[in-house]
């Protein structure tokens, strides 16, 4: 029952308890996005060859314990993750509501 997994020369099980938050904390516009933020999280997750674990979409922050291998930092998976997801929500849901600056939807930052 080993949980690790393994690249050419290494055997690794990375996993990390990520919170963040969208700007000023707003609410509105993201329990509009709720139902399709866990969906893109996960696709973008899968480009970093990561895995999101479990999550939970809270009001206004974001819970994810995500799988990331040796090769991949903590800050370049969730900078990918937040920037592309920023990115995607802007595109879909801009014209809607524009309740956020540009494509800066996320809070700078992140908790580990």
């Amino acid at each position: 029952m080993d949980d690790s997994e393994s690249l050419s020369h290494s055997k690794w099980e990375c996993k990390y308890h990520v919170v963040f938050i969208p700007k000023c904390r707003r609410k509105s516009l993201y329990e509009q996005l709720r139902p399709h933020l866990g969906e893109v999280f996960r696709k973008l997750a899968k480009y970093k060859e990561s895995s999101v674990e479990e999550g939970h979409l809270m009001q206004d922050h974001v819970h994810m314990l995500i799988s990331i291998p040796t090769k991949y930092s903590v800050s370049q998976v969730v900078g990918y993750i937040k920037g592309k997801s920023a990115i995607h929500l802007a595109r879909m849901y801009g014209e809607r509501k524009r309740n956020f600056v540009g494509q800066h939807f996320w809070a700078r930052g992140y908790f580990v």
